[in-house]
């Protein structure tokens, strides 16, 4: 079987079923992203381009297993040097976001997926690209509606490039209002008292301690502040 005919073969209606709710799910994920989002480069580097100027690049997303996001992408990357589709399939992208995870008094900077399970695909489908593309270890189908792969509409793209820009990186906290917690830190040190407000922007929570038999507000940096 030649080259042609093998992509033929693979080329077909089984393969390619609508996956008309995971798109939405997909364009709804989109819309409530946090504004934190980074690896825009890429991204912004082709879509900015009219449609009908240029080529019939899109960006498309593919599906893989979560936490299998970074293998899936040097899979294909390896796939597209050595196939010679860097002509068809310009970038992989998996849009990720730095967040500052705030736990047992210590903060660490973590990188987390956005779109857990999902890469974004840039490129000009083709029977050949496809078949690069879905046949890649660890990806599982395109995202798409009827017999194609969907691209991404332009407001999807800029929704997340909009996002993606943002500098803020977001915060995690494990307690949230009306926890206990134990402070480490501070003029209170080992107390203990319930969480009555957060506030993210600030980085600050306000606990309400047993004072002297009354209930007293202190504000305290995430940092001072424990699950008890």
């Amino acid at each position: 079987m030649d080259a042609h005919s093998e992509f033929d073969s693979e080329f077909n209606e089984d393969d390619m079923t609508s996956h008309t709710p995971e798109l939405d799910n997909f364009a709804d994920d989109v819309e409530g992203l946090d504004a934190s989002q980074r690896d825009v480069s890429t991204l912004s580097d082709h879509e900015a381009q009219p449609e009908g100027e240029g080529d019939d690049r899109s960006w498309y997303v593919i599906h893989c297993y979560s936490g299998y996001e970074n293998k899936v992408r040097h899979n294909l990357e390896q796939r597209i040097e050595t196939m010679g589709m860097k002509d068809k399939i310009f970038d992989v992208v998996i849009p990720t976001q730095e967040e500052i995870d705030v736990k047992d008094g210590k903060r660490r900077v973590v990188e987390r997926h956005v779109f857990p399970g999902y890469v974004l695909v840039n490129m000009v489908l083709t029977e050949e690209s496809w078949y690069v593309v879905r046949n890649t270890p660890g990806v599982t189908g395109f995202v798409g509606m009827g017999n194609d792969p969907t691209p991404l509409r332009p407001e999807e793209v800029v929704q997340i490039l909009k996002r993606m820009e943002a500098e803020a990186p977001h915060i995690k906290v494990t307690f949230k209002v009306g926890e206990r917690v134990r402070i480490i830190d501070g003029p209170f040190n080992d107390f203990r008292g319930t969480v009555s407000e957060i506030d993210m922007e600030r980085t600050k929570v306000r606990v309400m301690v047993n004072f002297f038999g009354r209930e007293t507000p202190v504000e305290l940096d995430f940092l001072q502040v424990e699950k008890s």
